[in-house]
């Protein structure tokens, strides 16, 4: 991605492609049954190009879209 879309977490920290995230609110997954619980490592997230949103994978649930307010650099 050429864009200069700047992606901060919940404690204004800039995160960037590859980065580590803890969660820090437990979860539920639309559409699933799954809860990923509060202080979840997620690791190499990536930016998709909406300031609001990190794309990522867990254990649980593959394609996973978390929005930036709900995790903080790990």
């Amino acid at each position: 991605m050429a864009d200069d879309t700047i992606v901060k977490d919940s404690n204004g920290a800039q995160l960037n492609d590859g980065d580590s995230v803890t969660l820090i609110k437990d979860l539920k997954v639309k559409g699933t049954s799954e809860t990923i619980k509060r202080g979840t490592l997620v690791k190499n997230i990536r930016l998709n190009g909406n300031p609001g949103e990190v794309e990522c994978n867990t254990k649980q649930v593959k394609g996973l879209v978390l929005k930036t307010e709900f995790v903080k650099k790990a």
